[in-house]
């Protein structure tokens, strides 16, 4: 586990979150949320189902608008300048949408143009996402012949795929075979020290493999945000599972 270094010289913060509110009519998805990201923090960005979690995400993506506050990326607004902002970010959202016709080679290259690449530079970013995600071997399959697992790492791939300073992942181990999982979990690593990343996830393990933060969500509010190591010491088993249960269960 990575261990933050309370006394180390603070990096640029790449993502503000500031006041994030989101409602659908009466009822409040997100409420009021305020947190930063530095480059160098891999963020675990944890709660139940429901709790606010892919919406806060969507959010500072500039997917959804906020029903109030203020998200930047790098300092850019996601919602007044969000075409600055989303050239800078890298987002693999739940469910990652393809194109399933294409071959996987053929989505990456698409989405390469789009980011504006062209020529030599195009094929590089391609092949060094294919390679980084262990994308080779189908490479020239359509998306739609591929295993939940496969089709979660061309998403993962799409977000790589120019290099951003700012990562967020929404369950980027979703449906992957352990090797696989352990492949992202040492590739996140390697890309953490010049990132910000956010990453969602339920695999509680995770957080203790490559997080150096975890913010806890409930009921669209943050109600822990510490170190994994700060967070097992509030339960007397040291596990983040109980921690998690006490954090996030109403009362019976």
């Amino acid at each position: 586990m990575t261990t933050r270094v309370h006394d180390a010289p603070a990096q640029p913060v790449s993502i503000e979150i500031d006041g994030l509110t989101k409602r659908f009519g009466t009822f409040t998805a997100v409420d009021n949320v305020s947190f930063q990201v530095r480059r160098g923090e891999v963020l675990g960005f944890l709660g139940p189902n429901g709790a606010g979690k892919s919406t806060t995400m969507r959010m500072l993506a500039g997917f959804m608008t906020p029903t109030a506050g203020t998200a930047r990326i790098q300092g850019h607004d996601v919602q007044s300048d969000g075409v600055a902002a989303r050239r800078v970010l890298g987002f693999l959202p739940e469910g990652a949408p393809t194109y399933p016709e294409m071959s996987v080679e053929g989505f990456l290259r698409f989405c390469a143009r789009v980011r504006g690449f062209s020529g030599s530079e195009l094929t590089d970013r391609v092949d060094h996402a294919l390679q980084v995600t262990t994308l080779r071997g189908v490479r020239l399959q359509p998306v739609e012949t591929l295993s939940k697992g496969f089709k979660r790492r061309v998403g993962l791939a799409q977000a790589l795929l120019h290099n951003p300073p700012v990562l967020v992942l929404d369950e980027p181990t979703d449906g992957l075979d352990p090797n696989q999982k352990h492949e992202v979990r040492a590739l996140i690593e390697r890309m953490a020290p010049d990132k910000a990343i956010v990453i969602s996830t339920h695999i509680l393990e995770e957080v203790g493999a490559v997080c150096t933060r975890a913010i806890v969500i409930a009921g669209g509010r943050v109600v822990a945000d510490a170190t994994p190591a700060e967070l097992e010491q509030r339960h007397p088993s040291g596990r983040l599972e109980e921690v998690f249960r006490m954090l996030t269960m109403e009362p019976a």
